[in-house]
């Protein structure tokens, strides 16, 4: 990497920026300090426009985190879009998302929010058609129109705050907390956070996002696209009601169960991971929905680390095996790539909650939160459930990939990663096993202790041992008549393909008015209209003129007889 290319300047600075970032929010931490920044752009008969900033240790962390992955996603670009003649605009529109994110975090105002969620919306838009073909058009169509819903939303929550004075809605949270006005904002922001974060019934973008280069999935399924709309629900908390809690907590249960069972069918690496995070997304907004804001968002922020490294390690392992995703064709890389199946290994063990990993302090607090929570049996079983599925696809993951013969051709010998894959890579790795403690000690300088009972207190492990178990057998099974998922293929269908919902989403919503457009063109445009419409009357001008012809081109006896005729006419009008 030269010193001058834009990709380095852009890893130097954002690397730079996120670790000063991040020791002013130790310092704001430490001294419970929140600055508000108002800055008046401009003033006109007496209307003043304000963009106001709000920095606080939540943004500020948040932030230094997101500078800290992208950097790092930069870096790796380098070496992974190298022979892309376009890269400089590819880095452009990593900085641009960047950006976008920038200002849906420090802002408490509600113009400036859409501003950078409209952004986040675009530039995902032209990053998920980067590979210019009908799977990324389709991709990137989805992706940006089931944002749009959010968008509206949002749109709507601005048209309602008019009746407030102020679109700052940190005024707002406290003050209004139970009114009507309130709770319509909250739920039109609710609205908009499931969307940007693929709840049900949104989910289905979120694995076709997948069409973008793999850096840029490691961006968005971290620390950008997906957990604006987390970030967002975590600055409104406050003031959700009851029933919007439950409601929420009921949509981020099911979400995180669906995607954990869908990802124990899948067979498509990058979409695996997608499915694993769209799991954590789940997760991420029921605990949050059960009033545990603060623990929402280390759980973000530890998710944020690991599921980079996940991606990063993925788009290695893709590039090796030929641009193959299909993990049935992978198997042995622990001994043809020992330093990306490390790091696969290791964020694969932070995101199933391995002891002292990222991953572990949130994911387990968490957990014990659930069981010391008041909550139904049916809320309890998703919690535990997903988390015994995510163990599992993980578990699944590791032994098609790592173990076992190699599976793509006979005798293959792979290049180990580029310079800059292996410097972004270790970073990355370093923080995967540092970062969870770290910022626990952080967030929580008071350590939470967690009275349960002895059973309550082992059933993440029990449930974590029977989730690896279960997804080492479900790899190992054997090829042959007597195949489960041949007997099950529809309930298997139905659970590989999160619940027919892109089936819903996709074909349910483009199917039906695409079809009576079809049939009304056969046989109106086509058909009756172009009988009575424009063909017909062509063909009936087209027998009046030639007849009018036939009448012009004949001969002289014709034109004196008509003169004659005529003659006669005027002299019976002049006559009578």
């Amino acid at each position: 990497m030269s010193f001058m290319s834009i990709c380095f300047i852009s890893f130097f600075f954002l690397f730079l920026v996120s670790i000063i970032l991040f020791g002013i929010g130790f310092y704001f931490i430490m001294n419970d300090l929140v600055y508000f920044i108002e800055w008046e752009v401009v003033m006109m008969n007496s209307s003043s426009f304000v963009m106001t900033f709000l920095f606080d240790w939540m943004s500020l962390v948040f932030m230094s985190f997101v500078f800290f992955i992208s950097s790092m996603v930069i870096l790796y670009s380098d070496d992974y879009m190298h022979g892309d003649y376009t890269i400089n605009r590819f880095i452009y529109l990593v900085l641009l998302f960047v950006t976008s994110m920038m200002f849906l975090i420090i802002s408490p105002n509600m113009i400036s929010i859409l501003l950078g969620w409209d952004g986040l919306g675009l530039v995902s838009y032209c990053l998920v058609i980067y590979y210019q073909n009908v799977k990324s058009y389709n991709a990137g169509m989805l992706t940006a129109l089931s944002n749009r819903i959010g968008d509206v939303a949002l749109l709507m929550v601005i048209a309602w705050m008019l009746n407030f004075g102020s679109w700052n809605y940190i005024y707002y949270l406290e003050f209004l907390k139970d009114s009507f006005e309130m709770e319509m904002i909250t739920f039109l922001v609710v609205l908009a956070g499931m969307t940007k974060s693929a709840q049900i019934p949104f989910s289905s973008w979120l694995p076709a996002a997948m069409a973008a280069p793999t850096p840029v999935s490691a961006l968005v399924h971290s620390s950008t696209l997906v957990t604006a709309g987390v970030y967002l629900l975590i600055r409104f908390s406050p003031s959700f009601s009851p029933f919007l809690n439950l409601f929420l907590l009921l949509i981020s249960g099911l979400t995180m169960f669906m995607a954990g069972l869908g990802a124990n069918f899948e067979y498509d690496l990058s979409k695996i991971i997608a499915l694993s995070t769209l799991s954590q997304l789940g997760l991420m907004m029921s605990i949050l929905a059960l009033g545990f804001s603060s623990l929402a968002f280390f759980h973000l922020l530890t998710h944020a680390l690991f599921k980079a490294l996940l991606f990063m390690c993925a788009g290695v392992m893709i590039h090796s095996m030929k641009d193959s995703q299909d993990i049935r064709f992978m198997g042995n890389l622990s001994f043809q790539m020992p330093l990306t199946s490390t790091c696969l290994m290791i964020s694969n063990f932070a995101l199933c909650g391995m002891p002292f990993l990222a991953g572990f302090y949130s994911k387990d607090l968490i957990l014990e939160m659930v069981s010391l929570s008041y909550l139904n049996i049916f809320g309890f079983f998703l919690f535990y459930f997903s988390t015994g599925l995510t163990v599992c696809y993980s578990f699944r993951l590791f032994y098609y990939t790592l173990c076992g013969d190699f599976n793509l051709v006979t005798f293959y010998m792979m290049e180990e990663e580029n310079k800059n894959m292996i410097v972004g890579m270790m970073f990355l790795l370093t923080m995967v096993i540092l970062g969870g403690s770290l910022v626990s000690w952080m967030i929580f300088p008071t350590p939470s202790l967690v009275c349960l009972p002895l059973f309550l207190k082992l059933l993440v492990m029990i449930v974590s041992v029977i989730g690896g178990w279960l997804g080492y057998e479900l790899a190992k099974s054997g090829v042959g008549k007597s195949l489960i998922s041949l007997k099950l293929s529809n309930i298997i269908i139905f659970f590989g393909s999160m619940w027919y919902m892109p089936y819903l989403s996709t074909y349910g919503v483009n199917y039906y008015p695409l079809n009576l457009g079809y049939n009304s063109l056969k046989s109106f445009d086509g058909g009756w209209n172009e009988y009575f419409g424009g063909q017909g009357f062509y063909l009936l001008f087209m027998k009046l003129s030639n007849i009018n012809q036939w009448w012009q081109y004949n001969n002289l006896k014709l034109f004196l007889m008509f003169f004659v005729m005529w003659f006669i006419v005027i002299v019976f009008i002049l006559l009578f």
